[in-house]
């Protein structure tokens, strides 16, 4: 009796790629709305390779977010580095903007428009995602405003609050506001802090 030994199918593509191209499509349209025939026409392969590779929609948008993290780590590890306090935070806010105008202009953060879309959802997965990157950016607001030896840590946790949700509503506004709009708005944040 002859066996035949099933060997493995060769990836013809690079899941990097396919994955940036994914994040893309959900940056722009959103989790709900990107269909999988979406998906294999940006991405360039069949449901089988998409299933094969990621277990599902919701596994390839995971690993999207993931993709979409490391480039705003980019611009956290510079804001982390820096000693300026305030400044810093404001800078983060600009760099924030520049790096929300994807590959295909998209505006707005992925990670605040997946915040907002899934607010209401019970999808565990993502809201530990998102509860994740929104405390590590509250830590960095906080240690930022600490540099400023005359604010006392209530001060200072009312201003990290603060400019997290400023930071939501700038996401926001970067998706349908002028830049003039934003530079305005951004200024205006930091007028009190």
């Amino acid at each position: 009796m002859v066996y035949f030994k099933a060997m493995a199918r060769k990836k013809e593509y690079n899941e990097h790629e396919v994955i940036q191209k994914a994040m893309n499509l959900f940056w722009r349209n959103g989790y709900e709305t990107t269909s999988m025939q979406m998906l294999e026409k940006e991405m360039g392969i069949n449901k089988f390779s998409i299933y094969s590779s990621f277990g599902n929609k919701h596994g390839l948008f995971l690993e999207s977010l993931k993709c979409y993290k490391i480039r705003v780590n980019q611009i956290l590890n510079k804001f982390e580095a820096s000693n300026n306090g305030v400044d810093d935070i404001k800078q983060f806010f600009y760099d924030s903007i520049d790096a929300t105008k994807g590959d295909d202009n998209q505006k707005g953060c992925l990670l605040t428009n997946t915040y907002n879309e899934f607010s209401e959802s019970e999808d565990q997965l993502v809201k530990e995602e998102m509860a994740s990157f929104m405390d590590n950016l509250k830590v960095l607001f906080v240690n930022k405003l600490k540099l400023d030896s005359t604010k006392n840590d209530e001060t200072v946790l009312k201003q990290a609050n603060y400019l997290l949700l400023a930071k939501h509503g700038l996401a926001a506004a970067a998706r349908v506001n002028s830049k003039k709009e934003i530079d305005d708005y951004i200024e205006m944040i930091f007028k009190n802090i």
